[in-house]
This record gives C-alpha cells, sequence and structure tokens, in this order.
C-alpha cells in the first residue's frame, strides 16, 4: 500500500524548497511584516477602547495621559509593586545601610484616581488577554504540526476537557482548595494530554492514534463535566464553574499578569527555536527519521510546549474556545505554511483576536442592551470563530491534514 508520506527525496526537496534563499531573516517578508503591524494596530487600537471606558468616565485624552503618566513609567517602585507584587523595594538598592531591607512589602506610590484606574484595573486586562491570545495561538498551531492535522487544537487534545474537569471538581466537590484553583486547572490540562498520549502509544504515536484519543478523552471528561453539575447545589458555585469553563477576563489583576508573564516568555522562546523541528514533522515522520529526526521524541517535546502555553492560559483565564483553532488557519492564509513564519504571527495575530475579543465581551452588553453586564470572553471568541470556521470550510475544498 503506498504511503501518503513524501520520499525522503521528495522531503529533502520541500525541506530545501523551505529554505531561506536571501540570506538569514529571509523569511521575514512583506506578507509576515503586514501580519505583524496589523496586529499591533488593532491590539493598540482595542488596548485604548479598554482603558478608556468603564464607570469611572474618561476621555481617550485622559486614557493616553492616565496610561503614559510619568508617575507610574518612571517610578522603579511601582513596577516593582506591579511586576513582583510588592515585595521588593529597588530604590533601597541605592543606599547600602537598606540592603537589609529591599525586600519590605512595597506600596503602590500615590496616583490620580484615572492613573489608579487604569495600571491596577483596566490594563491588566489588556495585558492577561495578550498573554493568553499569545499562548493559545502558538499552541494550536504546534499541536497542528505536531498531529498534521489543520483541526487539531488545545480543545481536540484533551488539554482544555482536563482542565475543564478539575475546575469543576474543586469548586464542586473540593471547594476548600479553591485558592489553588489555577495551577489546579493547568495540571490538569497536562494530566489529559499525558493521558492522550497514553492512550495513542503503540510502540509509538501517530498523528492519527493521537487525534483520535484526544477525542475520546475529551468526549469522556465533558461528560463528566456534565454530571457533576447536578451536584452543585450553590447556584454562585454553578456561575463559577460557567465563568471557568467559558474562559472569563473579568476580574483579572496583576496578580494574574504575574502568573502567566514567565510561562508564557518560556513557551514562546521555545516555540520560535522549535520551528524548523516543526517544518520537518510537517513532511511526515518516514522523511523526519531519515533527515536524522528522533521523530517520538521531538513530537513529545513539542506537544509539551503547547500543553505549557495553553496550560498557562486556563490557569489565568479558564477555557478560551476556538482561539488555538482559527488563528493558525487566518495566519497559514496570510502568510503560507512555514513554521518560521507562523509562528511568529500567531504570537501578534492571537493577542490582536483576543485584546479586541474582550472589548466586545466587556462592552456589548452595554452597547447592545444599555446593561454593565460582562459576558465571557469564549462566547465572544466563539461567535467569531464559528463562522469564520465555516467560511473557510466551504473554501477549501480539503481539510484535515495538512
Amino acid at each position: 500500500m503506498a504511503s501518503d508520506a513524501p520520499t525522503a527525496t521528495e522531503g529533502e526537496a520541500t525541506a530545501d524548497s523551505r529554505a531561506p534563499t536571501g540570506g538569514r531573516f529571509a523569511w521575514l517578508d512583506r506578507s509576515l511584516a503586514t501580519v505583524i503591524v496589523g496586529s499591533l494596530v488593532v491590539v493598540a487600537l482595542s488596548a485604548l477602547v479598554q482603558i478608556r471606558y468603564g464607570s469611572y468616565a474618561m476621555t481617550y485624552g485622559e486614557a493616553l495621559r492616565a496610561l503614559f503618566d510619568p508617575d507610574v513609567l518612571f517610578d522603579a517602585t511601582a513596577w516593582a509593586y506591579f511586576l513582583l507584587g510588592g515585595l521588593f523595594d529597588p530604590s533601597a538598592l541605592l543606599d547600602p545601610s537598606q540592603w537589609g531591607s529591599i525586600i519590605v512589602g512595597t506600596r503602590l506610590p500615590e496616583l490620580r484616581p484615572g492613573t489608579l484606574i487604569v495600571w491596577n484595573i483596566r490594563l491588566p486586562r489588556v495585558l492577561v488577554a495578550l498573554f493568553v491570545g499569545m499562548n493559545l495561538a502558538v499552541s494550536g498551531a504546534i499541536f497542528q504540526a505536531v498531529t498534521r492535522n489543520e483541526l487539531a487544537s488545545p480543545f481536540i487534545l484533551g488539554v482544555s476537557s482536563g482542565a475543564g474537569l478539575m475546575i469543576l471538581l474543586t469548586l464542586v466537590v473540593f471547594s476548600g482548595i479553591a485558592v489553588f484553583l489555577p495551577i489546579i486547572a493547568a495540571a490538569g490540562g497536562a494530566a489529559a494530554f499525558l493521558l492522550v498520549y497514553a492512550i495513542a502509544w503503540k510502540n509509538g504515536t501517530s498523528p492519527v492514534r493521537l487525534i483520535l484519543a484526544g477525542v475520546i478523552v475529551s468526549t469522556v471528561f465533558q461528560s463528566l463535566q456534565t454530571g457533576l453539575f447536578f451536584f452543585a447545589q450553590d447556584i454562585g458555585t454553578v456561575q463559577s464553574a460557567i465563568q471557568w469553563t467559558t474562559g472569563s477576563l473579568t476580574g483579572t489583576d496583576w496578580e494574574q499578569v504575574r502568573m502567566v508573564l514567565p510561562w508564557t516568555v518560556i513557551a514562546m522562546g521555545l516555540a520560535l527555536v522549535s520551528s524548523r523541528q516543526l517544518n520537518v514533522l510537517l513532511l511526515g515522520e518516514g522523511t523526519a527519521s531519515s533527515l536524522g529526526m528522533n521523530v517520538e521524541r521531538v513530537r513529545f517535546a513539542l506537544s509539551g510546549v503547547a500543553v505549557l502555553a495553553a496550560a498557562a492560559s486556563i490557569a489565568v483565564a479558564g477555557i478560551v474556545g476556538f482561539v488555538g483553532l482559527i488563528v493558525p488557519h487566518m495566519v497559514r492564509n496570510l502568510v503560507g505554511s512555514d513554521y518560521r513564519k507562523l509562528v511568529i504571527g500567531c504570537v501578534f495575530v492571537g493577542p490582536a483576536l483576543l485584546v479586541s475579543a474582550d472589548v466586545g465581551a466587556r462592552l456589548g452588553m452595554q452597547v447592545l442592551a444599555g446593561s454593565a453586564g460582562q459576558i465571557p470572553v469564549g462566547i465572544v471568541t466563539g461567535l467569531l470563530g464559528g463562522p469564520y470556521f465555516l467560511y473557510l470550510m466551504r473554501r477549501q475544498e480539503q481539510m484535515g491534514e495538512i
């Protein structure tokens, strides 16, 4: 039976065709530059809307002045408070007699009301949306390469369902440890993918077995999630569970920024340096092996990077759907399938999608119904992602394997 994977010779030719021809950074072409600039514009405009509107009225000029207030931008104590949780006083480094009190529990300096609201309440939500969008988009792109399937995402491979099950289990059964919910959610997502990998293992794994195992685990875990709702007797618990399992950025602050930032840096760095391995995986297992790659080891390691990125997002925002599925498609249509460009494109387009979607989640009810209520951002991404994916499916004659 003839294999659908390309032969070694064909794979080498394909790999060579991906190689840069005009220097080390020849892949940084006009299409990618356009995607980067366009995404930055969307993020900037959406962020401005996000920090301008709220119960505390501001004009756009006042919002910009608050955002670029020199009392914050040039105050190391303020940055220590935001990024380190008020545990470090950098001014103590300047005076040797104060070196014993560097860890002091720094307080936020006195700020004008508008600056305080922008920096302490509204800006953290924008930053969390930015990091979550980045993580989910790159996670989906990696899963699609690992499985060689355009339909792969953290949802399909069990990460989201595992996290959702642990969220509900904690809220309904073990409510006393709900303070550790972000860590528990991330651990649940990672454990679910390990289970998927174990089920798919049979003298190694294959893209098809990974997808099928992911569907099995996701279906079982989602059924268990539905069953747990019947044991929740407090309406507040049900609402909190729904908020987590649909994805929400309501109430996020600098604590969530500090939680997601280091893992985002690690995951994005690993994804960027792994783009060559992702390109080789797309050539098929036989070709990748003939080029000297240990396919199973690389597949597992790259899956770990994708799980890390998805788990970091779930820990701070819950389960935000469709971002990891549609953003890689959007970027692939704009810049092509070369993962050196695709990963970078996802790093910028993911935040653009989620920051703008969160504007709709926060202000949509106010515009449409005159209500101050907010809806989970996962609902907005679903409303945006469903029609786009339907359009993509109708436009392309063949979807599935890349």
